[in-house]
């Protein structure tokens, strides 16, 4: 076991956030990025473009823990990028925007993560609400393992019109079938 005296002690609790931070600051044509580098190697960054649309910036990208507040800085611009992320287009762990792609994606417009919603979702639980896709999922065209809908592809489904191992709808089959020759001709297979 090591014993340290008070000094040694001191230097292990050091609270970065009593201090003045000082951020190595570099200025682009297009943005700032505010860096700073922990003594254990870690490290925090951020950039906020310069242009600002609506009151948030164009990119809005954060990276680690702000030294200031010993938290995640929440990224929030049009385009938003890090561990907590807003934005028009939104990439983060968790994510919240027109477009949202993270872990946890919750898109007004579209959702893509292992958890996502939106209008349009995909993800192993995709909650959409005209289209899901995924292991779990609803929408009024859903597709999954587990899928609930009016229009149902699934291994076990629920709805108004549903194909799967135990249920051959008719109406479910044409409508699939249709949507399957569209598919084929927009992507020219």
């Amino acid at each position: 076991m090591i014993e340290l005296d008070n000094s040694g002690m001191d230097l292990l609790m050091k609270n970065l956030l009593m201090q003045n931070v000082e951020y190595r600051i570099e200025k682009t044509g297009k943005g700032t990025w505010r860096r700073f580098m922990y003594p254990n190697g870690g490290c925090f960054e951020e950039y906020k473009s310069d242009r600002i649309w609506f009151g948030l910036p164009l990119i809005h990208y954060t990276r680690g823990i702000c030294p200031e507040t010993g938290k995640r800085v929440f990224a929030c611009g049009v385009i938003a990028i890090g561990r907590l992320a807003a934005g028009v287009l939104a990439v983060g762990h968790a994510s919240f925007g027109v477009i949202a792609v993270g872990q946890l994606a919750v898109g007004l417009l579209f959702g893509l993560g292992q958890a996502a919603c939106g209008v349009l979702s995909l993800g192993q639980i995709a909650l959409g609400v005209l289209f899901g896709l995924g292991q779990i999922t609803t929408g009024y065209v859903s597709i999954g393992q587990f899928a609930i809908g009016n229009y149902v592809l699934a291994q076990m489904g629920f709805g108004r019109h549903v194909w799967s191992q135990e249920l051959s709808d008719p109406t479910a089959m044409d409508f699939f079938r249709s949507l399957l020759a569209k598919l084929q001709i927009l992507l020219k297979i």
